[in-house]
């Protein structure tokens, strides 16, 4: 699937916004990218899962809670490959995991998340699923805002990939819109 058709959907969607927003990570950026919107579309989702099964191969899934679950979850199917998801903490009730889902020791996994920015929730997810004895070297992301995520995942021994940057989705914004990182 082109690199193209995702970003005409996520835009179709409106999941790219404009205007002065706060981060998860406490910083401010005058463009947001939208999860929420894009992984509540059929279109944008069926584009996601065709473009993450072509880069898992035969490995186990690992969504991130919450913004990667419907993402595994439609990745999965696409792929008939299982999942497990990483919390970002543990439940206090019930068996208390911190990965849901059946996961055997030593099982490659790949993780795929929403939006990276910082990395840190992947980086978290992945240590998780390291101390339940999971092996894991990527993480796949569907925008990478080129904030250093690339960088803080490769200090953890991750690779990250991902279907687009910041810099492709936004090529035709507003003047006064840059990548953060660029303004």
């Amino acid at each position: 699937m082109a690199n193209e058709e995702l970003i005409a959907a996520l835009r179709d969607a409106d999941a790219v916004k404009y205007g002065e927003f706060e981060l998860s990570h406490g910083g401010t950026s005058n463009y947001y990218v939208d999860k929420y919107v894009f992984e509540t579309d059929p279109t944008c989702l069926e584009r996601i899962a065709e473009a993450f099964a072509e880069r898992v191969a035969d490995t186990k899934l690992a969504g991130v809670a919450l913004g990667g679950v419907p993402l595994v979850a439609v990745t999965s199917v696409e792929t008939g490959l299982p999942y497990v998801i990483a919390r970002k903490q543990q439940k206090e009730y019930g068996t208390a995991n911190l990965i849901e889902g059946e996961l055997a020791e030593g099982e490659e996994v790949v993780v795929i998340e929403d939006i990276a920015t910082t990395g840190q929730s992947a980086i978290d997810a992945a240590e998780a699923l390291r101390d339940a004895g999971a092996v894991v070297s990527r993480v796949l992301v569907v925008v990478d805002r080129e904030e250093g995520a690339a960088e803080n995942l490769a200090s953890h021994d991750l690779e990250l990939e991902s279907l687009v940057t910041a810099s492709d989705l936004l090529a035709d914004a507003p003047e006064d819109v840059a990548v953060d990182g660029d303004a």
